[in-house]
């Protein structure tokens, strides 16, 4: 933890004594705020997270331990060191047993306070950068679920992982294939080995096959070097291919010869090296729909697809959503030292009734926004992104249309139409195929109703 990234709040009646130590640890790096009395304090921990709170013991309207007692009760993330003179160093230890982290005599060499404010950051840094590779190597907070469908994949996923089959994850984009890859390695007996994770859309073509299977210097220009491939680096771990589905048909090839054979050449390279490794693909591709048209191939699907896993999107599980919005708000305040005190009701709704087109991923990053703009604690409509309150008032339009018994079977069909197609739309902005395939018209009957609905 950076100390800038370090918040303190320093609490006592002598506001020369505030200042002179608010200079000092300013001068250090640190962030400090100031303030008077217990109450104050309270005031601004409501408002604001701190990672310690400095306060002397004694003070007027509410003492040193009184706001101890306050910050322990409310449950907040924040350390407290007394501040004491001579004759209270009893009253001190006692607060100690009530859980401040420690006590500094006033007066004395104030480099013994420095020593506990470093000692206190480093142990804090420790204890957060535990958490974090906690849950990057978990990741259990996505995987948990109170759907039952979700549930019954991964009891699915546990059974899957103890086997080396081949596993292919369907999902649309932002619904955690990445992480239900990484849950199967570790629960695989090749957790000790390497987990290699490669976007292949990411990619043009010879990048990716370089990636893959690695290059001697010299196989072509700005090889400069020798590269070990990922199937390589996966050799007795786990290989994950995400979006598998944007694979060119000529890599496809190769792709499906180093599966089946394990055993693969670098670029440029006439010796054959033997791999061992499990292979998880995911794709938020029809594949199926792709083997039809021959952009991908049928032998490469049925070998990598022994075990299908199918992530159900977010909308799929709503009883879900309130769990992700809540760790969200927690991480992000955390993360960036703010406490929110007060969500308006209207935002709750919002996002409660939101359909989540990018699933986790985007009710992630809309909670991250709404921590970052909030001020003084409160979260307001406005913050919200203009596509979860459009989403909310088309839904609500819809509904009030729905009530009207005045108008035409026709009339009615017409606008239930168009309210739906104009749902796809915002979803699947780029995909006119997807828009289709959901619909079960051909292209060209989608653009018939976008042009009679006069949708752009």
């Amino acid at each position: 933890m950076n100390r800038e990234n370090f918040n303190i709040l320093v609490v006592d009646d002598e506001k020369d004594y505030c200042d002179v130590l608010k200079m000092i640890l300013t001068g250090k790096g640190y962030k400090v705020d100031t303030c008077g009395n217990g109450q104050e304090a309270v005031e601004k921990l409501e408002k604001k997270s701190f990672d310690l709170v400095i306060t002397d013991l004694c003070m007027p309207v509410m003492d040193g331990r009184q706001l101890l007692e306050e910050i322990k009760k409310r449950d907040w993330d924040t350390e407290v060191i007394m501040l004491t003179a001579h004759g209270t160093i009893e009253k001190a230890v006692d607060a100690m047993k009530a859980g401040a982290y420690s006590y500094v005599t006033k007066g004395r060499d104030p480099e013994e306070l420095f020593m506990e404010v470093r000692k206190l950051r480093d142990a804090r840094k420790m204890k957060r950068d535990n958490a974090i590779l906690k849950e990057k190597l978990n990741g259990n907070f996505m995987l948990e679920s109170r759907n039952k469908k979700y549930r019954q994949m991964m009891e699915l996923a546990e059974r899957a992982a103890q086997s080396d089959s081949n596993i292919l994850i369907l999902g649309e984009s932002g619904t955690g294939k990445e992480v239900l890859a990484s849950f199967i390695h570790q629960k695989s007996k090749r957790k000790e080995a390497n987990f290699m994770e490669l976007n292949c859309q990411a990619l043009s073509e010879s990048i990716l096959e370089s990636e893959l299977f690695g290059h001697e210097k010299g196989a072509f220009t700005g090889a400069d070097r020798r590269r070990i491939g990922l199937f390589e680096a996966s050799n007795g771990g786990t290989l994950f291919l995400d979006e598998i589905g944007g694979v060119s048909v000529n890599l496809q090839a190769k792709l499906l010869k180093a599966i089946e054979n394990k055993q693969i050449y670098r670029l440029g390279s006439s010796t054959p090296i033997n791999v061992d490794f499990r292979l998880i693909t995911a794709t938020n591709h029809n594949l199926r729909k792709d083997m039809g048209d021959g952009s991908f191939r049928d032998d490469l699907f049925y070998r990598i697809s022994t075990i299908v896993l199918e992530l159900p999107p977010l909308r799929e599980r709503p009883e879900d959503i309130p769990l992700f919005i809540q760790y969200f708000f927690d991480k992000y305040q955390r993360e960036m030292n703010k406490r929110i005190t007060d969500v308006e009701n209207s935002v709750k709704e919002l996002l409660a009734g939101y359909s989540y087109p990018g699933n986790v991923r985007e009710l992630k990053n809309i909670i991250e926004r709404l921590v970052v703009l909030s001020e003084k604690g409160e979260i307001r409509e406005a913050y919200l992104p203009s596509d979860v309150v459009k989403n909310q008032r088309t839904a609500r339009q819809v509904q009030s249309e729905a009530m009207d018994l005045t108008i035409s079977l026709k009339e009615y069909r017409g606008k239930v139409e168009k309210a739906y197609i104009a749902s796809l739309l915002e979803r699947y902005p780029k995909d006119m195929n997807k828009v289709a395939e959901i619909l079960d018209i051909s292209r060209r009957q989608l653009f018939n109703k976008l042009v009679e609905y006069e949708l752009k």
